[in-house]
């Protein structure tokens, strides 16, 4: 296999890898689940953050990787697919709500047979949560590879750490509190002070599990640099270094 055609099977993997998580992560994003924090013996309490963010560490990961290796043009131009992707996949849902479930079967005696009840309480998300899950997840996209791209510049192949970990700072702090706002506080779900506890929690939450994944960077791109070869990771990464930040789509 020549090197062209491992860069587009090693693409093609990245995206069907980021689209399928932030679709999952939106899909579960309406269950909310509690935190219990402690740090040895210091009981830090009890919060409330969302499921919808096991998903992103894969987000997190993939992004960088599409970053590093093919630049910031191709981060806005799948960020920009995924979250039509994210949009056609909450149209299909709103559709398969229409019509009756049968009920001409027992619910439970065939698994995965769910009523009307069941089925809606389980996809019927709030409006406010798709707009804004789907609008957040595009301007911290944008962030992201912008802060990523401005740390790719100024340290070159070094710092893997700092790029990665920087941008998740930025545009996680975007991401959550711009989708926890509009999804829950606009509709009245959430006070303000449920709102920043909330908020902070997954904020806190989110900035761990980045730290967490620097080892899993680190092996990340080293992979990636054994399948391409040496020669041709080094062209990609000088050819994704030189793109402006201001370099439109």
């Amino acid at each position: 296999m020549n090197l062209q055609s491992k860069k587009i099977r090693l693409l093609l993997i990245l995206i069907a890898v980021f689209i399928t998580s932030a679709v999952t992560a939106e899909l579960i994003s309406s269950k909310l689940f509690q935190v219990h924090l402690k740090i040895g013996s210091l009981d830090l309490g009890i919060y409330t953050s969302i499921i919808g963010i096991l998903p992103w560490p894969i987000v997190f990961l993939t992004t960088d990787i599409i970053n590093e290796f093919f630049g910031i043009k191709v981060v806005r131009f799948v960020s920009i697919l995924t979250a039509v992707m994210i949009s056609y996949c909450f149209v299909i849902v709103s559709v398969s709500m229409l019509p009756h479930a049968f009920t001409g079967i027992p619910v439970g005696s065939i698994a995965g047979v769910a009523n009307d009840v069941q089925f809606n309480a389980v996809f019927g998300q709030s409006k406010w949560i798709i707009v804004g899950s789907i609008t957040a997840f595009i301007v911290s996209q944008f962030i992201d590879a912008s802060v990523f791209r401005f740390f790719k510049n100024k340290t070159g192949e070094k710092y893997i750490w700092l790029r990665s970990t920087g941008s998740t700072v930025v545009s996680q702090l975007i991401d959550t509190f711009v989708v926890l706002y509009v999804a829950f506080v606009i509709p009245g779900i959430f006070s303000m002070e449920q709102f920043w506890l909330t908020a902070l929690t997954n904020y806190v939450l989110k900035l761990l599990i980045a730290v967490s994944l620097t080892p899993i960077i680190y092996f990340s791109h080293s992979v990636v640099k054994k399948y391409l070869g040496k020669e041709f990771a080094h062209i990609e990464e000088e050819k994704a270094s030189k793109e402006s930040l201001n370099e439109k789509v």
